[in-house]
């Protein structure tokens, strides 16, 4: 189903929203839920993903499709080599197969897993023979997807011996591991996370070689006493609401529940990002309010989003609807997403208004070059991606947009356009 969202000529202000759980959260604790049976989980995410991990972790069934659901596919893959005597295939869409899972999958086998390959070597549909890991030490590299990390530590309590985890290379992502380690303490784990420095010799002059790499230790644990975890609302979906803010006039408001300052989400990291951009926010005890303020915008936002990625497409796009140049760099995890994000964003930011857009694996610059002037009627292909559809739809404020297989966006906020139509956005399916 294709939508067209026409411009909204008096949006409604001082609206409430509330978004469901975080994604990011609620499916850890969905993983940890299913090892240790007496946990209850409140306000968990409604988002497609956790629903598919939710069914898989629950399944019988000896073949299971997670679709386009990246963590189900990632955990699942690690929770699944623990399950002695199980022995499933762990499939999903044809986007799917197309990303790499190799790094996870050859260091769960290094650790006694059994793992194989059914179609192209280092991408799913996989066979897992589950087995009773003893646990140990391990290295892994953690330039490339901080959610490998995650998936081994996650069943590293029900490893026997724990599990030393040595990561090198430049840590992506690094508030979604974070948050890992925090969940994992909340259980009730023994988990340190510290840099250790390696020296090594150089014969020629014996000076000594300094590399630094980060290790995660995680102790066995064989039950928890915690009963109950709540899940903070998703910061990655509030990210388009401080999109859809900053595009208003001064004194626009609106609330959104359910957040907290202390937040274990690297999104938070939105607080800061959009102040410049004239969002600024407010903590209370329900949650916060966004407040549009006038003032002067920057020429050029340049920002690196190593530590939250996500938020790319939004940003940039608020970075076009603003005339507002940016640099965004830090998104070498992007071209592995449900689809490639780098080059979807030069796609579609290109056909909103005139401007010059440059892309490297791991940025994207974009200089408007009419700041004044949009394109009527611009479509926005989503590539199965639920984020291209979100980030792009406030955009609505300044022009006419027909979002293509526009329900993609339950992936992670089923109720998206029922939230876009309390601020006044008319929908209309084509």
């Amino acid at each position: 189903m294709d939508v067209r969202l026409s411009q909204v000529s008096s949006p409604k202000s001082n609206i409430e929203l509330l978004i469901s759980g975080s994604k990011s959260e609620s499916n850890r604790w969905l993983i940890l839920q299913a090892l240790y049976k007496n946990l209850n989980i409140q306000n968990l995410s409604d988002s497609d993903d956790s629903d598919h991990l939710s069914q898989v972790l629950q399944s019988q069934e000896a073949v299971l499709d997670i679709g386009h659901a990246g963590t189900a596919m990632r955990f699942g893959t690690a929770f699944f080599a623990i399950q002695e005597g199980k022995e499933i295939t762990l499939t999903g869409s044809d986007r799917m197969k197309q990303r790499p899972i190799g790094i996870l999958v050859e260091a769960l086998n290094k650790l006694g897993a059994d793992i194989s390959y059914l179609e192209k070597e280092g991408f799913p549909p996989l066979k897992i023979k589950g087995k009773k890991i003893k646990g140990g030490k391990l290295s892994i590299d953690g330039s490339v997807s901080s959610q490998f990390l995650t998936a081994l530590l996650l069943v590293a309590p029900s490893f026997e011996n724990g599990l030393e985890l040595n990561i090198y290379g430049q840590l992506t992502s690094r508030p979604y591991l974070e948050m890992t380690i925090d969940i994992l303490k909340q259980l009730g784990a023994s988990v340190s996370f510290e840099p250790i420095t390696t020296v090594l010799k150089r014969s020629a002059n014996n000076k000594g070689l300094e590399i630094t790499n980060e290790v995660v230790q995680v102790q066995s644990l064989l039950k928890t006493a915690l009963e109950e975890a709540r899940v903070e609302s998703d910061w990655s979906s509030a990210g388009y609401w401080y999109s859809w803010v900053a595009m208003q006039e001064p004194g626009y408001k609106m609330h959104l529940s359910f957040f907290k300052e202390d937040s274990l989400q690297g999104d938070s990291e939105l607080v800061s990002i959009y102040k410049p951009l004239g969002v600024t926010t407010t903590f209370d005890k329900k949650g916060i309010q966004l407040t549009k303020v006038d003032q002067q915008l920057p020429d050029t936002v340049m920002l690196d989003l190593t530590n939250a990625p996500d938020q790319a497409q939004t940003i940039f796009a608020t970075c076009i609807g603003l005339g507002v140049n940016a640099h965004l760099t830090g998104l070498r995890t992007l071209k592995i997403k449900e689809t490639d994000r780098i080059e979807a964003m030069k796609l579609v930011g290109s056909r909103f208004r005139e401007s010059a857009i440059k892309t490297t694996d791991h940025s994207i610059q974009l200089h408007v070059t009419s700041p004044a002037k949009f394109h009527k009627e611009v479509i926005v292909d989503t590539y199965q991606d639920h984020r291209m559809a979100m980030s792009f739809a406030p955009l609505s404020m300044k022009t006419e947009v027909i979002i293509k297989d526009a329900m993609v966006v339950t992936k992670s906020y089923k109720s998206f356009y029922k939230d876009l139509k309390k601020v006044n956005v008319s929908i209309t399916e084509i």
